[in-house]
């Protein structure tokens, strides 16, 4: 009996040891998320994100709780909004920044970045999710980068005039994928202003052309792994390949359809179990909305069906033995779908990424260069300082 209490002990102090080793390295870590769907949602609700909210994924607060110290956010509208939508996103940020100026500082490079984490500020980046919105126009490509866009994703679902998308290329849509020769000089002039060249959500043709054509490393801001869940919005292997000869980095999405390939099959039968509720809601809210909502209202059947995080894991041990650990960060997609692993459910919950990397047998090194690091070297590499 001694013996066993002994051992249970010792067993208590490793796991004591282990969460705190977890906890130093993460709080140690420059915790980067590369793309958070947070502008959209205030301007629509007129929420105030500097406080803590009962809803959503994001907030001041939450961050400061996940040791969150940078965050991209991403400015993103469908195929129906334009550069007008954009700049009210980006208003939205900059008044945010105005009114929490001691908590989040605008960061349009690596400098100002590292300023704002060594005064313990939240460093608020802009990222702009779909080409759609310079509406084919490179005086306003120019015009959303001097008001601090520092990656533009060349499309979101909907393609356009210059760009094929991943939705729409992967259906046969598309007479001519990839990028045009307009599509190139967009490529070449985010090059010369020093702003990212972003492939999530574009078609494999627009993503090779692009990729050929950029003089500077590229960033996937929120994707996955198409060997483990083959949908059109995750990364072959050989374009993951692509990405590391390029010098680039994939940043891990963190939606559930997107990790698991049996997601989608278990979300249709909840949904069809509740298909009455769903449709008065969806009446009521819209469908998007409806969603949410009749999770929430069913929360424990509906946390049933989200995988595990050890999938986010998964998705990155595919990348690092592909290319290295050199190529991979964190892009969770927050506030931008309805689902995520059990256990994160906010930018709070970014701490158990650490640990469960930890787990598997990343060092210090490599979660240093995962959670931030490879993103900071990207950054650097395009902006030149």
């Amino acid at each position: 009996m001694k013996k066993q209490i002994a051992l249970l002990a010792v067993s208590m102090l490793s796991l004591s040891v282990s969460a705190q080793t977890a906890s130093e390295i993460h709080r140690k870590a420059v915790m980067i998320d590369t793309h958070g769907d947070i502008l959209y949602n205030q301007i629509q609700s007129g929420i105030d994100v500097g406080k803590l909210q009962s809803s959503g994924n994001f907030d001041l607060v939450r961050a400061k709780q996940g040791g969150l110290d940078v965050q991209v956010f991403s400015i993103w509208c469908d195929e129906k909004g334009g550069f007008d939508l954009a700049n009210r996103q980006i208003d939205s940020l900059y008044s945010l920044i105005k009114r929490y100026p001691d908590k989040i500082a605008l960061a349009t490079n690596v400098l100002e970045l590292e300023n704002a984490v060594k005064q313990n500020k939240l460093a608020a980046l802009i990222g702009v999710e779909g080409g759609h919105m310079i509406e084919s126009d490179l005086v306003k490509l120019e015009a959303l980068a001097k008001r601090g866009m520092i990656y533009l994703t060349l499309t979101w679902n909907n393609s356009t005039p210059w760009a094929s998308s991943a939705a729409e290329e992967s259906k046969g849509k598309m007479e001519k994928p990839g990028l045009n020769d307009f599509g190139k000089s967009v490529v070449k002039k985010l090059n010369d202003l020093g702003v990212l060249v972003d492939l999530s959500h574009v078609g494999e043709q627009t993503f090779y052309d692009a990729i050929r054509t950029s003089r500077k490393p590229i960033l996937v801001s929120h994707s996955c792994v198409h060997a483990i869940n083959p949908i059109p919005r995750n990364l072959k292997d050989d374009q993951i390949k692509a990405v590391g000869k390029n010098g680039g980095v994939i940043s891990l999405n963190f939606y559930s359809g997107f990790l698991d390939s049996t997601y989608s099959k278990k979300q249709q039968g909840f949904l069809a179990k509740y298909k009455d509720e769903l449709k008065a809601l969806s009446d009521k809210y819209g469908r998007s909305k409806a969603i949410d909502t009749l999770i929430s209202l069913h929360q424990v059947e509906a946390d049933e069906i989200r995988p595990s995080i050890e999938k986010v894991v998964d998705h990155i041990d595919h990348i690092v033995k592909l290319i290295g650990v050199d190529h991979v960060g964190i892009g969770a997609d927050f506030d931008g779908a309805e689902s995520f692993p059990q256990g994160i459910n906010s930018v709070a919950d970014f701490p158990k990424v650490t640990a469960a990397l930890l787990k598997r047998g990343y060092s210090a090194a490599d979660i240093y260069k995962i959670l931030g690091g490879n993103f900071v070297r990207l950054l650097k590499a395009n902006k030149g300082k």
